[in-house]
């Protein structure tokens, strides 16, 4: 499933998806510690699943968290919360801006 966080306002639309089916048989979690900005947390979803998810305080601040996200993109061709994601080689999250 698609957990998507973020926003859309006049300035545009910003928004972080992630593939929680992904987090599923994760165990290493190095997306949490790896994140640059702070941004990920797991929680339970409503399947009972552990998954990464965008912390509460982050949600609605998605436009200068993006920002930073999209700086380690350019600079590594990853982010580092990406790069490190041991499921997706790197496509777990998707950065819409």
């Amino acid at each position: 499933m698609k957990a998507n966080y973020g926003y859309l306002d006049g300035s545009g639309e910003f928004f972080i998806t992630i593939d929680t089916d992904l987090c599923i048989e994760c165990k290493e979690r190095s997306c949490v510690a790896a994140c640059p900005v702070g941004l990920f947390e797991i929680i339970v979803d409503d399947y009972d699943d552990e998954v990464a998810a965008i912390k509460e305080e982050h949600r609605k601040k998605t436009q200068v968290r993006l920002r930073s996200l999209q700086a380690g993109h350019r600079s590594s061709g990853s982010a580092l919360c990406c790069s490190v994601c041991t499921r997706s080689r790197g496509s777990f999250l998707v950065v819409r801006q």
